[in-house]
């Protein structure tokens, strides 16, 4: 098990349609490290956004597997990643798009 700080665990929040419609659920999607598991990504998510004080109630992680995509006749692989569903306790809530 290696050592990482929040910011290190938590590489960016992932934008999608699927996730927004998370959000009003009060999950929230991240790409984390490869390496980091369910602790680490609460722990880093609680500290992250301390300054709105957020308790996690469960993370589930999902390895999301490169696809295969063709230029021409170059065959090639997209990275595959980590994405973790973060859910905070009810009346909780993350504004990770408040400017946008």
């Amino acid at each position: 098990m290696t050592n990482l700080d929040a910011f290190s665990t938590i590489i960016r929040p992932v934008v999608s349609e699927k996730g927004t419609v998370l959000g009003d659920q009060g999950k929230y999607v991240f790409e984390v490290a490869p390496q980091a598991n369910k602790i680490q990504i609460k722990h880093a998510v609680e500290e992250a956004f301390a300054n709105k004080k957020v308790q996690v109630s469960a993370v589930n992680i999902v390895h999301v597997t490169g696809k295969t995509r063709r230029r021409g006749r170059s065959v090639g692989q997209t990275r595959s990643w980590k994405k973790a569903i973060v859910t905070l306790r009810p009346g909780q809530r993350l504004d990770l798009f408040e400017g946008v």
